[in-house]
Order: C-alpha cells, then sequence, then structure tokens
C-alpha cells in the first residue's frame, strides 16, 4: 500500500510539474525587436525606457522577450505578437517579408515610429505612408505644440475606456488599402514644411491619421505615429490604459 502510494504521489508531482511547464509555454509571446539600433529598450528602468510596457504585457498573461537578431520566420516562429518601437536603424528587405509573412499568418504587428526611415519599407509593405516633419498642433497643446492631446478616436478595442491620449513629437500617418485611420489630430495641426518654425501659406493643415489599424493577411496590425506614447515616463493614466489595450490586441484577447 506505502509503495502504491509512494508511486502514485510521484507521478502526481510529475504530472504536475509537466503540466507547469506546458502551461508556461502556451503563454501568448510577444518580441520586441531590439535588433535596429533601438534607445528605448524593455530591460531598462530609465524614464525613456519601455520596461513599465513590457510589465503591461506580462500583467495580462503574455510572455515578454526582447530579440536582437535579425527578424526572420525562424524568429518569429513561435511568436504571437511582435513590436518593432523607434528603431534607428533600416529593417532589410528579407526582414520586411519576414515580418509581412509573420503578419499574414496570424501574428498581430505593433509598429512605432521615431523617425520614420528606418520604417519606411515595413510601412510601404503595409501601404501606409509618413510624413518627413513632425506635427505641431494648436489645440490640446500639453507644453510646447509638439507635444499634444489627441482626442479624435474611431471607436476601436485599442481605444475601451480612452477619451484621449498624448503624444510627444509625433508623425502623420496617411493610411492606404491595408488599413484605416483610428485616431486624427485636431484640424488646427500642421506640419513645417517650409521648415521655418512657423505656421505659414505653404505648410500643410490638418487633420492628419496617427494611428492606422487594420488587417493584413489573417493577421493585424496598428502603426502610431509616436514611440514615446508608451515610455516610462509618458504612461499617465490614459496612456497606461492605452498600453493596456494594446497589451490585450497583442496577445489575442
Amino acid at each position: 500500500m506505502n509503495k502504491t502510494w509512494i508511486s502514485f504521489s510521484a507521478l502526481f508531482v510529475v504530472l504536475l510539474c509537466a503540466g507547469f511547464a506546458i502551461a508556461d509555454e502556451s503563454l501568448p509571446k510577444v518580441i520586441f525587436d531590439q535588433g535596429h539600433n533601438q534607445q528605448f529598450l524593455i530591460g531598462e528602468k530609465g524614464e525613456l525606457q519601455l520596461s513599465n510596457l513590457a510589465d503591461i504585457i506580462r500583467g495580462k498573461g503574455g510572455e515578454v522577450v526582447a530579440t536582437s537578431e535579425a527578424l526572420s520566420d525562424n524568429t518569429l516562429l513561435d511568436a504571437t505578437a511582435l513590436v518593432i518601437s523607434g528603431p534607428f536603424a533600416q529593417l532589410q528587405a528579407e526582414e520586411v517579408e519576414a515580418v509581412a509573412r509573420f503578419v499574414e499568418r496570424g501574428g498581430h504587428l505593433a509598429v512605432m515610429l521615431h523617425i520614420g526611415p528606418p520604417l519606411a519599407g515595413l510601412l510601404e509593405r503595409l501601404d501606409i505612408d509618413h510624413s518627413n516633419a513632425v506635427l505641431h498642433e494648436r489645440s490640446n497643446v500639453i507644453d510646447k505644440d509638439i507635444n499634444f492631446r489627441v482626442g479624435e478616436l474611431t471607436p476601436h478595442q485599442l481605444f475601451s475606456g480612452v477619451s484621449s491620449f498624448s503624444v510627444y513629437g509625433g508623425w502623420a500617418l496617411k493610411s492606404g488599402r491595408e488599413g484605416a485611420a483610428i485616431a486624427l489630430t485636431s484640424a488646427g495641426s500642421w506640419i513645417d514644411l517650409d521648415g521655418n518654425r512657423i505656421l505659414t501659406k505653404g505648410d500643410a493643415l490638418g487633420p492628419f491619421e496617427i494611428v492606422i489599424a487594420g488587417s493584413f493577411g489573417a493577421g493585424s496590425f496598428v502603426v502610431f505615429g509616436d514611440d514615446a506614447i508608451f515610455q516610462n515616463r509618458y504612461l499617465d493614466q490614459d496612456n497606461a490604459k492605452l498600453a493596456a489595450n494594446l497589451a490585450d490586441m497583442l496577445i489575442g484577447r
């Protein structure tokens, strides 16, 4: 009897441990690209870093990992989502195609611009264009006219419980056939096309798209015209709620 009980107990422990291992392996994996000279990282705790965003995703039940490897089918093989935030080095053509295949197979993609050129190839693949100069606002300005609140929101999972959010030096986007704008700047926003730092006749006037979301094959994507939105310093109540909603999207909730 004792031997039987001991054997049963040992078997139970083995199965229990295996169950935990399986459960851990089944967590939706969110990969942060850190292989393109990103300066704002999930493993750092500074004000401009992304550690709090990573913690929010973990709190939602996601596994968060960073990769400095080139983006490829193998890199993204077991991922549920990919986040590309603030790259300073350009994605190579083969990386763009690997990301496109990942989304087409059902993956989720979030992209945040710090500057546009490193992401130009990927945005073109998603039929999205970006401005060559930052946005200026005349409404809902926070401290200076490149830092402002965005309140023109289309009903979307990202904006559940969010009436507005803040950007800090953002770029205008232009959607194409694959996506649609879900957040716009005000009609008073403008882009300094002539570089004289004041609004003049030759400048472009808003409203402008600043967040675009859409489907691509079996997957989905969202593109933000600013990467500061989710940095530690700027995760105020609204931006933190936006981050929580983004986490839900990334892990497939």
